[in-house]
C-alpha cells in the first residue's frame, strides 16, 4: 500500500487492503465457522485471555453502551452477557460474512446491533478492538503505523469513558513472527495514548501472550 500524501491519516486504508483483510477473515470463518480459529485465534483459551484483558477497562460498569471493533461473530457480546453486563452493544465488522454469522446467532439479543464497517459511526461509553491491527494484509509496516495511529485517534473521538485495544508485540520471539502480520512497539503507543488521549493509561504485557493490552481511561485530567 503506497501512503497518500492527501489522505487523512484518521481514514482508512485503501479499500484494496481492507478488502485483502475483509476476504482473510471470510476465509477463516467458512473454514473453521464461527469459533475462535474462525476469527485466527488459536483457540477458546487464548480468546478468553484477551476478553479479560480488554473487559477490565470497564470491569466495576454493569450497565453501559459499548463499540466492538472487529466483533466478529460476536464472542465478546457472549463473553459479556454470561458475566451479566447489560450494555447497548454495536458491533463492526469489515467482513459482511462475519457480520451475517453475528446477526444470525444473536437474532433477539437486547440492545444488539452487528453493522459492516471500519469504524464506529456514534459515540458509546466505551470501545474495544481485539486483533484489528494484526493481518496488514500486503501494507508496509509505516503505512499500517498511520493507519493504525488513525483507527485510534477514531476510537478516542466514538469513546466517552475510554477504550481498549491489543496487538501483536514487537517483543514476540523473532522465530516465531508470520510476516503478514504487524508486531506493534508497545513503548511507541503507550506513549501515543499518554500525550494525545489521557493521562490514565494502562499497558498490559504480563498475561502469556505474544502481545499487549492497552486501556485508556478518559477522565477530568483527558487532553482535548
Amino acid at each position: 500500500m503506497k501512503r497518500d500524501r492527501n489522505r487523512s491519516a484518521c481514514e482508512p486504508p485503501p479499500w484494496d487492503v481492507l478488502d485483502a483483510a475483509n476476504r482473510y477473515y471470510s476465509e477463516k470463518l467458512r473454514t473453521y465457522g464461527p469459533t475462535p480459529k474462525g476469527v485466527d485465534w488459536n483457540g477458546a483459551e487464548s480468546q478468553n485471555r484477551r476478553f479479560e484483558q480488554l473487559v477490565s477497562l470497564f470491569r466495576e460498569c454493569r450497565s453501559f453502551s459499548l463499540n466492538d471493533i472487529g466483533c466478529g461473530y460476536g464472542a465478546l457480546l457472549e463473553f459479556l452477557a454470561s458475566r451479566g453486563h447489560d450494555i447497548d452493544y454495536r458491533g463492526y465488522d469489515i467482513s459482511n460474512d462475519m457480520v451475517q454469522t453475528a446477526r444470525s446467532r444473536h437474532p433477539a439479543r437486547r440492545n444488539a446491533v452487528f453493522s459492516r464497517g471500519s469504524r464506529p459511526n456514534e459515540a458509546a461509553d466505551y470501545s474495544v478492538a481485539s486483533g484489528i491491527f494484526n493481518v496488514k494484509a500486503g501494507a508496509n509496516d509505516a503505512d499500517w503505523l498511520q493507519y493504525m495511529h488513525g483507527a485510534l485517534d477514531e476510537m478516542n473521538r466514538f469513546s466517552i469513558r475510554g477504550f481498549a485495544f491489543n496487538c501483536l508485540s514487537t517483543y514476540s520471539d523473532a522465530d516465531r513472527r508470520r510476516a503478514d502480520l504487524y508486531y506493534a512497539d508497545p513503548r511507541h503507543l503507550f506513549h501515543r495514548c499518554m500525550t494525545r488521549y489521557a493521562r490514565n493509561v494502562g499497558l498490559l504485557h504480563d498475561y502469556g501472550l505474544h502481545e499487549f493490552t492497552i486501556l485508556v481511561r478518559k477522565n477530568e485530567e483527558s487532553i482535548s
